[in-house]
């Protein structure tokens, strides 16, 4: 419901509604569990006559025709064994009361953060009486109860108040972006047949599709019934040395968006670069092309520079509470997901794979400081920050739950803007952290530790979906004589030349790394072993016949490839050593070849 609307504000405001809609029923579980704890004492002889806040009152909206009466502490008689009580008494009546201090926590918590500072306030109190009755390790005082009992009646109160709060959205500005379609048509117009069919084979080996003309003025009416994503021109004509940019400078003179514009030449000089830069063009390639440069500028030109949107995994077990904290950080361009069962959190740390988990202290079952611990143990999760996010003021046990695995501390109730400038910079810190961490410097993917944690997950992701997956290990053929002829420098851009060409040609779901060195590793979900050899077969030809440049030499190189599949192999380190064989037998039947294990 909270979906079809689109006004934020009205969003808002139906997250407060439908919370306020539940109080009632809140209230009435808290007063059911005192009293049932209350009569349970009673029974026991440790309550003289009736006691606790039974009496028939009715919350607001839990029934129709029925009026709400005051509580009166009239009722209350003191436990006649309050002073000594038997052990077993005290530990009947443990568990109830700590079910009451949560409750109230988590009622102090969501009320204030949705503004009802009077329930809040109320419910703040009740939790630390129920806080100091545990502390104290004694059943509740005559005292106590009737302070409770008081209490609980000014929660009733507070709800049946006329809501007059509006919350103010306040929210920082969402930079728009402009929406993105795929567009891989790249126009290529050169009058020299050859180079512009070699430079057409190797682009499309990146994965973009060349539409090729040999004359520059064929070029405005081709834009004008399918524009391109980017336009590569040669600078020079037979009918003049600068036609390139002379058309270029007439095409962009009568289009609302310039058309993103290479140029090509086997001119050098200023002036050739001039009359470029002036017609619009965003990269000047002198000629022999170095064709790995030259995908570079058309991946910066095409493909969306718009960062992913953080992920936050939100657990909180009261749900409206962490439907509003959700709401609000989606509201700052963030993707939420929210888990409101904390024994349920594993499924969504693989599947989502959050860049920061923003977590309740205190849950039944298991609390945020033991749920830290848990996730902590555990290698790939270690980078996660995980911040609490608790009505919690005591600042050695904010500490102490810092120490046991969480990162920061944010202190109920937050409004939305405090709650995004808090996460905000926390998260964008932890992807540029995590980058650094999981990603290989040159080639920008996954590196090796990371590669092998992201296939233990594939797999298990496999076995609990019951769906194949191929993992190719990939290694480039005589490497070392391509150090040894051209030099380092020359076999770095060959390692990117091939990273750039996975990340192109595998899906988006695939997930690639570089295992070490030469080598490469790909994880291709949903994948049987069939298929898989199709595609990294598709993706060896491209490489082969991708033209690799040093000092005016140009040379090619080919990689050999084995890959295995689950659940034929059921394992991660299995498969990760069936895909390694299958590589070796690549080597050896040849190279350049791709190996299915058997």
């Amino acid at each position: 419901m909270i979906d079809a609307l689109q006004d934020p504000q009205e969003q808002l405001n139906a997250l407060r509604l439908a919370y306020r809609q539940q109080l009632p029923s809140r209230i009435e579980q808290i007063e059911t569990i005192w009293n049932q704890l209350l009569g349970s004492l009673e029974e026991r002889g440790t309550v003289a006559g009736e006691s606790g806040c039974r009496g028939g009152e009715t919350l607001p909206g839990a029934g129709e025709n029925q009026e709400h009466q005051p509580l009166s502490t009239s009722k209350v008689q003191p436990l006649s064994s309050s002073q000594n009580p038997p052990q077993s008494l005290l530990e009947a009546a443990a568990s109830p009361l700590e079910t009451l201090h949560h409750l109230m926590h988590r009622l102090a918590g969501s009320s204030a953060t949705f503004g009802l500072l009077g329930l809040g306030n109320a419910a703040r109190t009740l939790e630390l009486v129920f806080k100091a009755i545990l502390d104290s390790g004694k059943l509740p005082t005559a005292e106590e109860q009737a302070q409770i009992c008081v209490l609980v009646g000014g929660l009733k109160q507070a709800i049946a108040v006329e809501d007059t709060c509006v919350l103010d959205l306040n929210l920082p500005p969402l930079q728009s972006q402009e929406p993105w379609t795929e567009n891989r048509l790249i126009f290529l117009v050169e009058d020299d047949p050859h180079l512009s069919q070699d430079l057409a084979l190797q682009i499309s080996c990146f994965g973009y599709q060349v539409r090729t003309f040999d004359k520059i003025a064929e070029l405005e009416e081709a834009i004008a019934q399918t524009p391109p994503a980017a336009a590569i021109v040669d600078v020079v004509f037979p009918q003049d040395s600068l036609a390139g940019p002379k058309t270029i400078t007439a095409i962009q003179q009568h289009r609302e968006q310039p058309l993103p514009v290479l140029f090509i030449s086997a001119r050098n000089d200023l002036m050739a670069r001039l009359q470029a830069v002036r017609a619009g063009g965003k990269a000047y390639f002198p000629k022999p092309i170095n064709i790995g440069e030259l995908i570079d500028a058309l991946d910066l030109l095409t493909v969306p520079q718009a960062p992913e949107p953080y992920r936050i995994l939100i657990v909180d077990d009261d749900a409206p509470l962490a439907s509003f904290y959700g709401w609000t950080l989606e509201q700052a361009g963030m993707t939420a997901l929210v888990v409101t069962d904390p024994l349920q959190v594993m499924p969504p740390l693989i599947e989502f794979r959050p860049d920061l988990i923003l977590m309740d202290m205190y849950m039944p079952g298991c609390d945020g400081v033991e749920l830290a611990a848990v996730i902590r143990q555990q290698p790939a999760y270690v980078g996660i920050p995980i911040v609490f996010l608790s009505m919690e003021t005591d600042l050695n046990k904010q500490l102490a739950a810092i120490q046991l695995g969480g990162d920061d501390f944010l202190t109920k109730p937050i409004q939305p803007n405090h709650l995004i400038a808090s996460v905000m910079p926390r998260v964008q810190r932890s992807r540029l952290l995590r980058s650094v961490m999981v990603r290989d410097s040159l080639t920008g993917l996954l590196n090796h530790t990371t590669i092998k944690e992201q296939l233990s997950i594939e797999v298990q992701r496999g076995r609990r979906e019951k769906t194949n997956l191929a993992f190719a290990m990939i290694d480039i053929d005589d490497f070392k004589s391509v150090n040894d002829t051209y030099g380092h420098l020359t076999g770095d851009r060959v390692l990117k030349s091939l990273s750039r060409l996975l990340q192109q040609r595998l899906r988006k779901t695939d997930i690639t790394g570089r295992y070490g060195g030469e080598e490469f590793a790909a994880i291709l979900p949903n994948t049987d072993g069939a298929t898989a050899v199709q595609v990294l077969n598709r993706i060896r030809e491209g490489f082969a016949q991708v033209r690799q440049q040093s000092d005016g030499a140009e040379f090619s190189v080919t990689f050999s490839c084995g890959i295995a599949v689950f659940p034929n192999v059921d394992e991660a380190t299995q498969l990760n050593e069936a895909a390694d064989k299958a590589l070796y037998e690549a080597k050896r039947r040849g190279r350049n070849q791709v190996v299915l294990s058997t």
